[in-house]
């Protein structure tokens, strides 16, 4: 069930990203062939790399995929510490996550007031802004999660991966 819910964003991600490819096609021949190029392209871009990004973002980080440097791996596995250093880097980076998400959720609201619009289409810049902080908040609790099941659980984990 829990691998089924982590495919739909990842679906998401890789339609807005065909998207995002196919339109970037279409903008270089219509303006290359024919001197027109679709004017909102770049905001259509933005948003798209919103999505791209933040949709995969809570199965990145649940499952411990980000670009990591092993320097120290040795002395931690020497000793049997590699899961407690895993587990409070899941728990510190989840809690740290907090300020971002306070951040994107205070300038969506102010984005919201203002009634700030994308220039070309008119989309409320808002839900982008909402969009990002959700995105943000089921990745903190991803994080979270998983340093515990680190802790508490760490069978789990290691079937899991």
């Amino acid at each position: 069930m829990l691998r089924t819910l982590q495919t739909i964003p990842v679906f998401v991600a890789c339609a807005a990203l065909f998207a995002m490819m196919a339109m970037t096609f279409c903008d270089v021949v219509s303006r290359s062939v024919f001197n027109a190029p679709i004017e909102a392209a770049t905001e259509l871009t933005r948003i798209f790399m919103a999505v791209v990004v933040f949709c995969v973002m809570p199965a990145v980080s649940a499952r411990g995929e980000h670009i990591s440097v092993d320097l120290a791996d040795g002395v931690f596995d020497r000793f049997g510490l590699a899961r407690w250093r895993d587990a409070a880097i899941f728990i510190v980076c989840g809690v740290m996550m907090i300020w971002p998400l306070q951040r994107v959720w205070i300038l969506a609201e102010r984005m919201r007031d203002y009634g700030d619009v994308t220039e070309y289409l008119a989309i409320p810049q808002f839900y982008v802004g909402w969009f990002i902080a959700a995105s943000l908040a089921v990745t903190i609790c991803a994080m979270i999660v998983a340093g515990l099941l680190k802790i508490f659980r760490p069978a789990t984990q290691e079937a899991g991966s």
